[in-house]
């Protein structure tokens, strides 16, 4: 089993304006003249942590991470204005183009697969690997899976709290109903709702239920971020044409090596995302993690995907 590789800080860091409104927060780690690759991280909102630089190796990798519009220490804070799938791909090539970068590796997991198989398909040219984790497509059946139905069978117990926000007359049609109050005049009422849509994810994410992980995604900024961004994608089909887009294009990547990396035991992303985009894009290196639900950090995931890492130092 393969652990992180020991911490590290960046070599630079720093903002950059890819709107009238909207700054990025980046981080630049590792080798620069190593293996260029980007991190995308989950939510859509999620941001960046210290720990995701160390899926790479520092001697081998030029590693660029950066928080997505509204998320993290991006500013503003949770803003969905201008805020769409094509605008996060945009700014990914606004920072290809920054750091004097010609090709590169790119590392998604959860949305970070959704975004990372948008950019390939957009720009496969610039892509010399892809390394995906936690697959999701983003379709209508994805998400009524975990914010409608499906999921509460697993996690009937946390259910119930991601309830209480929502009177019972609009429960026909949660992520309508979260929406709504995301997106209210009332700060307390979006921060209520924002805590109680984001400890559901982090209460189901894990094989075995991780405290820590629940209070981290209780914290009112990282909550409000995450919760309305992640609401605002989900409402409207992550601005995809139709609602299987990305398996639709999937053959504009089919030349670029691959691996997928997914939990058995996955509520947030079931298998079953991973499972199509397996048959579709056949040439990927596929693997189940059998001891694994959602999460990047869990043993068996986290070792599978620095082992992709490691294979793929000199593409």
């Amino acid at each position: 089993m393969r652990d992180f590789y020991p911490p590290i800080e960046p070599i630079n860091k720093g903002f950059l304006k890819v709107s009238d409104i909207h700054n990025l927060y980046w981080e630049e780690c590792g080798n620069p003249q190593g293996q260029p690759v980007v991190f995308l991280h989950g939510g859509p909102g999620g941001g960046i942590g210290p720990d995701l630089r160390r899926f790479f190796d520092p001697k081998a990798y030029r590693i660029i991470l950066f928080d997505q519009r509204g998320s993290g220490s991006s500013t503003p804070n949770a803003e969905l204005k201008d805020n769409t799938t094509w605008d996060l791909i945009k700014d990914i090539e606004t920072l290809r183009e920054m750091f004097k970068i010609d090709t590169w590796v790119v590392f998604g997991g959860s949305w970070g697969s959704t975004l990372a198989l948008a950019y390939a398909i957009t720009h496969p040219d610039r892509v010399k690997g892809l390394i995906l984790r936690g697959i999701f497509l983003c379709r209508p059946s994805e998400i009524k899976w975990f914010y409608q139905e499906g999921a509460s069978q697993i996690f009937p117990d946390v259910w119930d709290e991601y309830l209480k926000p929502i009177p019972p007359n609009e429960r026909h049609d949660m992520v309508t109903a979260y929406y709504k109050r995301l997106t209210d005049p009332s700060a307390e009422v979006r921060l209520t709702a924002a805590k109680a849509w984001s400890k559901w994810e982090a209460a189901t994410s894990r094989l075995f239920v991780s405290p820590e992980a629940i209070d981290e995604f209780d914290d009112p900024e990282f909550a409000l971020s995450f919760a309305r961004i992640e609401c605002h994608y989900f409402t409207n089909n992550a601005f995809f044409k139709t609602d299987n887009w990305l398996l639709e294009n999937v053959d504009k990547i089919r030349h670029i090596p691959g691996v997928i990396v997914q939990g058995r035991y996955d509520v947030v992303c079931p298998a079953r995302s991973a499972w199509d985009l397996h048959k579709a894009w056949p040439e990927a290196k596929f693997t189940f993690i059998a001891d694994a639900g959602h999460a990047a950090a869990e043993p068996g995931t986290k070792s599978a995907l620095i082992e992709a890492t490691d294979a793929f130092r000199n593409l």
